[in-house]
């Protein structure tokens, strides 16, 4: 038994250091464990924040393209009128043109034929 005892006793000293061994390994992973799921909270509340950013955006681009969009409709009809008064006001402006033209010619004659008339007649007091 002697034999069997020592033997026994060797067992058990190389099973305690495997199992010594075996906790160490356990304790050095739990470390591991213990930072990933750290850096895992963290990314969580990062992606959290990201994600509010990202729906903030989201709306406040909804908002500017929509006020984009007015203001493209409004530029649209704006420019529509203006090209609508320039097209009608063109044969108004050429009216105005014409009437400014003969209301020149119709003054020049008269004044003109006047100072001829005096001319001809010559001056009433003489």
């Amino acid at each position: 038994m002697s034999g069997s005892g020592a033997a026994l006793r060797g067992h058990d000293a190389e099973l305690r250091e495997a199992l010594s061994e075996l906790r160490g390994r356990r304790e050095e992973l739990s470390g591991r464990i213990r930072e990933e799921e750290a850096e895992r909270r963290r990314l969580q509340r990062r992606l959290r924040a990201l994600s509010e950013r990202l729906a903030s955006t989201d709306e406040s681009l909804a908002r500017h393209l929509a006020a984009r969009g007015e203001l493209d409709r409004t530029i649209a009809e704006t420019e529509a009128a203006y090209g609508k008064i320039l097209e009608r006001s063109q044969p108004l402006l050429d009216v105005l043109k014409g009437e400014a033209g003969n209301a020149g010619k119709a003054t020049e004659p008269q004044s003109a034929s006047k100072g001829k008339e005096k001319q001809a007649h010559g001056p009433k007091d003489s």
